[in-house]
C-alpha cells in the first residue's frame, strides 16, 4: 500500500513557496525591528519577549522543511544515500522492530555519539560515523524524539539532517498492514 511518488513542483508552486519564504523573512524582520524599538524605549521585558518569539519562529522556519515522508524515506533507503538513525530506546527497537538499514542510537546518547571520534563510533555502533555533510535521517516511534534529534544534529553542524515524522508507527502501517500494534 505505497503512496504514489510526488511529482515535481510546477513553476507556479515553486514561485508560491519562494513568495511564502519572502513573506516569512519580512515578518521576522518586522518582529526584530519592533523588539529593538521596545528595547530602545525602555521596555526590556517586552523586548526580551519579542526576541524569544523571533527565535522560536526562526527555529520553526529553519527546520520546517526538514521532515521526510514515508515515500521519500523509501526512495532514500533504496538509493543508499542516507544514514538512518533510530533514536528510540534499545528495548523499543528489540520489542517492536526497526526500519531495515537503521542504526539504533538512543536520543540520550545522540549528542555524545555525533561528537565521538570515528574509531569509537564504529566500535560502539558498528557503523561508520557520519560526517557533517552526510545525509542523515532520524526516526523514532512517532516523530517527537526524531525532531529533537534533528534539532541536536543541526545544532552540531550536521547540515543535511532530516527526520521521519511518521516514525515506526507509520512505517509499520505501510510495511505490515495486516499486523496491528499489540496483537
Amino acid at each position: 500500500m505505497e503512496e504514489e511518488p510526488q511529482q515535481e513542483a510546477e513553476p507556479q508552486q515553486v514561485e508560491a513557496v519562494s513568495s511564502r519564504g519572502r513573506r516569512r523573512t519580512m515578518v521576522l524582520s518586522l518582529m526584530l525591528f519592533r523588539s529593538v524599538r521596545r528595547a530602545a524605549l525602555g521596555s526590556a521585558e517586552a523586548a526580551l519577549w519579542g526576541l524569544k518569539s523571533i527565535k522560536r519562529r526562526c527555529h520553526d522556519f529553519c527546520t520546517a522543511s526538514k521532515a521526510v515522508t514515508y515515500t521519500e524515506l523509501k526512495n532514500l533507503l533504496n538509493s543508499k544515500n542516507i544514514i538512518l538513525i533510530d533514536v528510540r530506546e534499545t528495548w523499543e527497537v528489540l520489542e517492536h522492530g526497526k526500519i531495515p538499514g537503521s542504526v539504533n542510537i538512543p536520543l540520550d546518547e545522540l549528542g555524545k555519539a555525533l561528537q565521538m571520534n570515528p574509531k569509537d563510533f564504529k566500535e560502539m555502533y558498528n557503523e561508520v560515523k557520519p560526517s557533517k555533510s552526510d545525509s542523515l535521517v532520524f526516526s523514532c516511534l512517532a516523530g517527537v524524539r526524531s525532531k529533537k534529534a534533528l534539532d541536536k544534529a543541526l545544532s552540531l553542524g550536521f547540515t543535511s539532517a532530516q527526520h521521519y515524522a511518521g516514525g515506526w508507527k507509520e512505517w509499520a502501517t505501510y510495511e505490515f498492514p495486516e499486523k496491528k500494534e499489540g496483537k
